[in-house]
């Protein structure tokens, strides 16, 4: 009986040993993983001017924009009262409103808006302006990249912020769309106040036909594009994409391309090189809804390296040399090579001349990937 008590009281000092080893343990380890998240979250200090608390406010409405549009209507659906009226401003949503295929109701004034301003001032986004537009003919402006949302072409191209009216006097932008856009009430209204339309091609032929010095921006690289949007490259999906060269010599328009600066650098892309899991999945959302949506992520409203709004990064569109294209209601496939070459030639140009004072940091050279 005696060895018997020994060994328990021996066994005894051991567990109260490790017992205290294992709760000074327990006392540390909960403590790093949020030691370790508030050492790697980089938060905004507590006094910020208020001004670039009003440039991150207006980025952070405009990247929300459709669900606050969407929650407001569902706020306005609750109230009996207003039904009637909701029903007929769906069924003029629906059936009879055709603004995104005609040219938007453009609202020079809230195009000016102050709230366009801190927007663009955010990144901060300009344009360069190369050579004069005259209005005395259509135009149709392609855009590059197309980053992963194209803030770059919203702040030139849809709202007064850069200057563009001044910068090109006589010439109405619309920068163009996916028509489901369209389809949210409120959201719709105002995106067709900022001149945003439609880029099906009804919409394309409508707005041009309108005569000269109208303009439609189309965003080229699409859905594709985005999806190899990192910051330091320039892969633009472009060999393939001849349409709007197609539309450009069917309404005899001048072709303008445009590049962006820093438009690829304002987020930060999950891996998803081709032959993946992830790249493939993306891919099949694409083809069955017409656009994809990219694992991207940015900083947050309280800081600067985790949440979905854009970085702080430079965009600087530079506006290139318009190559005028000689009407014809049925170019064929080799006028419209011409003309791609001829404008892919002016995208390279504008590159070689600028990529040492606005891409410093690029990790590789400008490269049409399809």
């Amino acid at each position: 009986m005696e060895p018997r008590n020994v060994l328990s009281a021996a066994s005894r000092t051991l567990s109260s040993s490790s017992l205290k080893e294992r709760l000074s343990k327990l006392s540390v380890t909960p403590l790093r993983p949020v030691a370790a998240l508030q050492a790697n979250i980089d938060f905004v200090p507590a006094k910020v001017p208020r001004k670039r608390r009003l440039q991150t406010l207006a980025v952070s409405i405009w990247a929300l924009l459709m669900p606050i549009t969407t929650f407001i209507f569902l706020i306005l659906c609750s109230f009996p009262q207003l039904w009637p009226f909701i029903a007929v401003y769906l069924v003029w949503i629906f059936w009879i409103d055709k603004s995104p295929e005609q040219g938007g109701r453009i609202s020079p004034w809230f195009r000016s808006s102050r709230f366009w301003r801190y927007f663009a001032e955010y990144y901060p986004a300009s344009l360069i302006k190369e050579y004069d537009l005259p209005p005395d003919r259509p135009y149709v402006f392609g855009y590059h990249p197309h980053g992963i949302i194209g803030m770059g072409a919203m702040a030139t191209f849809a709202t007064e912020a850069t200057g563009f009216s001044t910068a090109f006097p006589g010439i109405i932008p619309h920068l163009l769309t996916l028509s489901s856009n369209f389809t949210t009430p409120i959201y719709r209204d105002i995106i067709l106040a900022l001149g945003i339309c439609s880029v099906s091609k009804q919409s394309c032929s409508n707005i041009l036909k309108k005569g000269n010095g109208m303009a439609i921006t189309i965003v080229v690289g699409g859905a594709a594009e985005s999806l190899s949007a990192r910051p330091g490259t320039a892969n633009l999906t472009l060999r393939k994409r001849l349409g709007f060269i197609k539309v450009a010599i069917q309404h005899g328009a001048a072709l303008v391309p445009v590049f962006s600066f820093g438009e690829n650098d304002i987020y930060q892309q999950m891996p998803n090189q081709q032959g993946t899991t992830v790249y493939k999945i993306q891919k099949k959302f694409q083809s069955i809804f017409g656009f994809t949506l990219p694992l991207f992520h940015g900083r947050g409203m309280l800081n600067y390296n985790l949440g979905l709004m854009p970085y702080r990064k430079r965009i600087v569109s530079v506006i290139g040399r318009p190559i005028q294209c000689e009407k014809c209601d049925h170019p064929t496939l080799e006028e419209i090579t011409r003309v791609q070459k001829e404008y892919i030639e002016e995208l390279v140009r504008i590159w070689d001349t600028y990529k040492d004072s606005f891409a410093r940091a690029r990790k590789s050279e400008l490269s049409i990937i399809d």
